[in-house]
């Protein structure tokens, strides 16, 4: 059984730690970073602070009506012990969206704004966080005086303190905080960080979802913020892309083929990070500005000891090789690095840093070892990348960018429906056929509401005739699937011929509801 954790004055006004904060430091930031507590003293409405938050004015700036759902959960359901560890490229909104969360928590009738406390991790040692937890439910102490009531813990870039999983484990396991709402949001997690084992095992909560991931907008979502206009189709399982609801669904939208087209081309050149579909739909362009925050997230979390130029070496040469089973050694050589090892850390790096999606060899579902995988970036915008921030560097080619977008709706698709995949690099895989071709996309297991089922194969090809050839390969390998092409839709024979937007868009949308 949980016990209370027992707080005395001494205790609260305790001397500097040698590792971190003292407590009326400890005390000033909580109440700094949640002004929401005052409402209840001052008589404000509990959402005044809203106007004066510095993050949420920014983002009025270029704001496109975006608001991601992967917390609605959270925002509306029940105070109880739901635990949510939730990651995500950095400059991708995971701090938007917590205080969006905490926006719609301000409004609710059943929630007191002290039972929300919001706790910013950056520069905070692990003992610091020891002692968040204590000083915090001290300073809401007084919802408590009508019996014990629950909090909305919110931390945000916990991942920025090592060793923080086992600290809300011990808490989870021996005090109140086990009985309270819990998201943890990170941008990097740490390989040594045990997140399954200190807070996932055993812990099935009212939730469906407890590890998600917040990426940068989908197509879908693009459209919906840009073009609101543009009818979308309704969604498939990744494993029903043909049947008759399938083929009811592409045929119904033939005539939005060529508008699917230019706003997938759009897509294309500004990316899914909120901020950057804002300025390129306002501005005819992402900024410099912001161009340049991207890199410097890359050059932080991925080489930060090298050269300012890079980042933007990498990604050119990733984004030039998407389409291809990737040659580490090969493309070390020709980037410089001193190793095939160094090569492959950077890979990790932004694999870790969700920047770069893993799309391995499989047969018949599983992975083939010891070959060499393709490698696709998560938001086209980070193929722009290298042209806008080093000269003499062309733009990226738009078939290839179709083929990895493609990829990644796909991966975000499976990963809806299959929970952690995305993370265990577990979403996708190309095949070899028996003479030595390759079909982009295999099949791979995923539920569905009548038990396993695979997901369509699939082979990008941005043309508008001379897709024949690619349907007899997947024909012969698979006897059915899909052909993602620029604008031309065939439903007839084995395989279809579907514009790669309007696949894309019905595919399954994010959110921990989804399925």
């Amino acid at each position: 059984m949980a016990t209370h954790l027992a707080i005395t004055p001494p205790l609260l006004a305790s001397p500097r730690y040698s590792d971190g904060m003292r407590d009326d430091e400890i005390r000033r930031h909580l109440t700094q970073m949640n002004p929401w507590w005052r409402a209840v003293v001052s008589g404000t409405a509990p959402t005044a602070w809203v106007s004066d938050s510095r993050t949420l004015r920014d983002l009025s700036r270029h704001d496109m009506g975006h608001r991601s759902t992967i917390l609605d959960d959270i925002a509306t359901g029940p105070l109880d012990d739901q635990l949510v560890v939730l990651s995500g490229p950095r400059r991708i909104g995971k701090s938007v969206t917590l205080l969006q969360t905490i926006e719609r928590l301000c409004t609710r009738d059943d929630v007191d704004p002290r039972q929300i406390i919001h706790v910013p991790c950056d520069g905070m040692t692990v003992q610091d966080l020891r002692r968040v937890l204590v000083v915090g439910r001290a300073l809401t102490s007084s919802v408590d005086q009508e019996g014990t009531r629950r909090r909305v813990w919110l931390f945000d870039e916990i991942s920025a303190i090592r060793g923080w999983s086992a600290v809300l484990k011990g808490a989870r396991d021996n005090t109140d905080l086990g009985d309270d709402t819990l998201v943890a949001t990170g941008s990097r997690w740490a390989d040594d960080e045990d997140i399954e084992g200190n807070l996932l095992a055993g812990r099935a909560g009212r939730g469906t979802r407890r590890r998600r991931t917040l990426l940068p907008m989908s197509f879908r979502d693009h459209v919906r913020a840009t073009l609101p206009n543009l009818a979308l189709p309704e969604t498939l399982h990744p494993g029903a892309l043909q049947g008759a609801e399938a083929r009811r669904t592409f045929a119904s939208y033939e005539l939005f083929v060529d508008d699917l087209d230019l706003a997938w081309q759009s897509y294309l050149t500004s990316g899914g990070f909120p901020r950057a579909v804002a300025e390129h739909a306002q501005l005819g362009a992402v900024t410099d500005g912001y161009m340049a925050d991207l890199e410097a997230w890359l050059h932080r979390d991925v080489e930060p000891t090298a050269g300012p130029e890079s980042i933007p070496l990498l990604l050119d040469a990733l984004s030039r090789r998407a389409t291809s089973p990737l040659s580490v050694a090969s493309a070390a050589q020709d980037l410089g690095y001193a190793s095939k090892d160094t090569f492959d850390l950077r890979l990790r790096r932004m694999i870790a840093s969700h920047a770069l999606l893993r799309c391995p060899q499989r047969e018949d579902g599983r992975f083939v070892p010891r070959t060499q995988a393709k490698y696709y970036l998560t938001d086209p915008l980070l193929a722009w990348l290298p042209q806008r921030r080093r000269a003499g560097v062309g733009a990226p080619d738009m078939t290839r960018l179709t083929e990895a977008t493609v990829a990644v709706t796909l991966a975000r698709a499976v990963d809806e429906l299959d929970e952690g995949r995305w993370l265990h690099g577990d979403t996708i895989g190309y095949t070899r056929t028996g003479g030595d071709r390759e079909i982009d996309l295999a099949p791979v297991t995923v539920p569905s509401p009548d038990g396993a089922t695979s997901t369509t194969p699939i082979e990008c090809k941005w043309v508008d005739r001379g897709w024949k050839g690619e349907a007899r390969t997947i024909t012969g390998r698979f006897g059915y699937g899909i052909v993602a092409t620029k604008t031309l839709l065939d439903l007839d024979g084995p395989v279809w011929a579907v514009p790669a937007p309007l696949l894309a868009a019905a595919l399954l949308p994010q959110g921990p509801a989804a399925r």
